[in-house]
């Protein structure tokens, strides 16, 4: 993973910065690869998740609005439960022009697909995009997720996901 992310910046800083014009505003698709680590009364697991999303910012200047849609795909064991399968997420994203980069916050709502029952929480956490070029976008994000009462298991569950990501804009 550290291989990945510093592969990723190496090739990010390589390419000069006239490449990009300055503007946010647009719709992108993209995917992810990452780590994530779900924590409840009874679980502390972890593993690898992949995500493929899609979304719309609109640059004001310096500032910068937008939505996505997340899908990721995980195996995080639950003892004597099951496993929680996929996680899919909207999140609103609100975010400061810096030029190339963009800082940003987000928050939405979550929902886990798991093979004993799903459930529906909230997401927020922090990211960070660098515009490569007019139309790729290296990102790097980290998400919490929370949910009341995972699944009727009587336990509420956290879920951490930090994510390296790739995104073409249109």
């Amino acid at each position: 993973m550290k291989r990945l992310v510093t592969a990723a910046a190496l090739a990010a800083l390589s390419i000069p910065a006239s490449a990009y014009a300055g503007d946010w505003t647009g719709a992108y698709l993209g995917a992810g690869v990452g780590s994530t680590k779900a924590d409840t009364q009874n679980l502390d697991d972890s593993d690898a998740v992949y995500s493929l999303h899609g979304g719309y910012d609109y640059d004001m200047g310096e500032w910068v609005l937008g939505g996505e849609l997340e899908y990721s795909d995980t195996n995080i064991g639950v003892p004597s439960v099951g496993t929680i399968d996929q996680i899919g997420r909207f999140k609103v994203r609100a975010g400061y022009d810096f030029g190339q980069v963009m800082g940003y916050f987000l928050a939405g709502v979550t929902r886990a697909e798991t093979d004993f029952g799903n459930d529906n929480g909230m997401n927020y956490g922090i990211g960070v995009a660098y515009n490569v070029t007019d139309n790729f976008v290296l990102s790097g994000e980290y998400i919490r997720d929370d949910f009341d009462n995972f699944a009727n298991t009587g336990s509420d569950m956290k879920n951490d996901t930090f994510q390296v990501r790739a995104s073409y804009r249109f």
